[in-house]
């Protein structure tokens, strides 16, 4: 099997690969058909961004709970209620076309609520494909998922224009209705073998606040974060006034709208195809994403500068190619960057931050066409976006791989009296954790650095607070602290270290002088 193929050989992804394929056809055929639609009701430039600000504003307002709910509860049961959902509003959106009951306001409301839907499968759906496939397939995997959702962005859009054109927009939401039916069913037919723990669920709320602090210590996460807003702030300037270039600008129909929106497609695959191979010209993922930026900026200018319908269609298959990689190579970032404990609400926090910046730059560039002409504002995001891929360029998205772990004896606490094991429970309030080192002074600096990265895995393993002190009279002697929320958390903090984790904290406790370990204790808040 081709190596851009190699995933689709285990059954549950392939099963699921092909589902969803056919429900982001239908996404992409309503897409259009909103997008069209709001041409006739409102044909202002702001309102016609408004369509696709209103898909992607669910997605910033719950990414980070949904992904919390996706980590919590049963992923499958979770992602079929979120697909039961969009089925009913698709539904609902197309009886209502058919009967003439939407107007403007009304179609940005439903379009709203189908994207609450997405909103809430997209970090459950990213953070199941490591579940699908096997390590070595994953960058593959994420690829073939951006394949399948341009390869429906190649016909969907196509679809949805020769739909509108034959029986009106409220066949194509029904098309989007009938699509996601079959996502549904594929997804009861997935049998999910769920990961076991001995520890009960994490609260919601708790475990929102786990994800987040796991972001805000996660230099690898960051930046990923920040290279996606950049890129996608810029990028979403062609989703906001496509309709108006093919309408206005090129004087075209529904058809042709279907076809500029193809073309970005079929660029998207070829690309997506083609991944295996630039990664051995492009082997890091800040390069990757950095060349494919500049094509991106570079199709925005072509775009803004087309009167004909050539050249617009090869700025959409450059942006189509620059889209993909870039997405492609941002996503797989983001999941190596993340441990499968806190993978969805990671990818929700990433989804949250990305689709803001697009949902921004959607309503600002809209705000931009109307002002400056829909021309010139895309030739001053291609100018702005170019500039800021090269001034993002030094904030490296490419995971190190962990050295191997120093041999030292780690700290390790005593068992909790048998007195205090009832106090100990999911509402025992904080729990402050303290590690003793005796540190030979003139490896002071070497010992600050390795807990500085000891404090990172700390606050990413669900640390609320962290101190190091250093005993005035004894600078030998350091202190660290630090306090989780419950008893809970302490013990959840065992799993989630990866090997990474450990080898820092090895690391750290490679100081410790004597031959007994680090003196380590717990100790349980009992007044405020």
């Amino acid at each position: 099997m081709p190596a851009a193929f190699a995933p689709l050989r285990h059954p549950a992804y392939r099963m699921l690969w092909w589902a969803n394929l056919a429900a982001n056809i239908g996404l992409w055929v309503q897409n259009t058909g909103a997008g069209w639609m709001m041409t006739s009701l409102d044909p202002s430039p702001i309102m016609v961004s408004l369509v696709q600000a209103a898909s992607m504003l669910p997605v910033f307002l719950l990414a980070l709970p949904a992904g919390a709910a996706a980590d919590i509860f049963d992923r499958r049961r979770y992602l079929i209620s979120a697909q039961a959902w969009v089925l009913s509003v698709a539904a609902l959106l197309a009886l209502l076309a058919w009967a003439g009951g939407v107007g403007p306001w009304g179609l940005l409301a439903l379009t709203f609520c189908i994207g609450i839907g997405n909103a809430l499968n997209f970090p459950a759906w990213a953070a199941t494909t490591p579940e699908l496939v096997p390590r070595e397939d994953l960058v593959q995997a994420i690829a073939l998922n951006g394949i399948g959702f341009n390869l429906s962005r190649t016909v969907g859009p196509a679809i949805g224009g020769l739909v509108i054109g034959l029986q009106g927009v409220e066949a194509a939401f029904a098309l989007n209705a009938l699509c996601f039916l079959v996502l549904l069913l594929a997804l009861v037919a997935w049998k999910r073998e769920a990961p076991r723990s001995a520890l009960p669920k994490e609260h919601f709320l708790g475990a929102i606040r786990a994800g987040v602090r796991f972001v805000t210590a996660s230099p690898a996460m960051r930046a990923t974060i920040l290279r996606a807003c950049v890129f996608f702030f810029f990028t979403a300037a062609v989703w906001g006034m496509l309709p108006l270039v093919v309408r206005q600008g090129l004087g075209l129909g529904p058809e042709a709208y279907g076809i500029m929106l193809g073309m970005m497609g079929v660029g998207a695959v070829a690309t997506g195809f083609a991944l295996p191979a630039l990664r051995v010209r492009l082997p890091t993922r800040g390069g990757m994403v950095f060349v494919f930026s500049l094509v991106s900026s570079a199709a925005l200018a072509i775009l803004g500068l087309s009167g004909h319908w050539l050249p617009a269609g090869v700025a959409m298959l450059l942006f189509g190619s620059g889209w993909l990689a870039a997405a492609a190579t941002l996503q797989a970032a983001a999941q190596f960057a993340t441990p499968a404990w806190v993978r969805a609400r990671a990818i929700g926090i990433y989804q949250l931050c990305f689709f803001g910046a697009m949902t921004a730059g959607s309503v600002l560039w809209g705000w931009a066409g109307a002002k400056l002409g829909v021309g010139p504002a895309l030739l001053l995001a291609a100018a702005i976006a170019a500039a800021a891929a090269v001034g993002v360029r030094r904030w490296s998205i490419d995971t190190v791989p962990a050295s191997e772990a120093p041999s030292v004896a780690m700290p390790r606490p005593e068992a909790p009296a048998d007195e205090l094991r009832e106090a100990l429970s999911g509402r025992s309030g904080r729990v402050l954790e303290v590690v003793r080192y005796t540190v030979e002074p003139k490896d002071r600096a070497a010992f600050l650095a390795a807990m500085r990265e000891a404090r990172r895995v700390r606050l990413r393993c669900g640390a609320v607070a962290w101190r190091l002190l250093e005993d005035v009279a004894h600078p030998e002697r350091w202190i660290e602290l630090w306090a989780v929320e419950s008893w809970e958390e302490h013990l959840r903090e065992a799993e989630r270290l990866d090997p990474a984790d450990r080898t820092a904290l090895a690391r750290a406790a490679a100081f410790h002088g004597g031959e007994a370990p680090p003196e380590a204790s717990r100790y349980l808040a009992v007044l405020p």
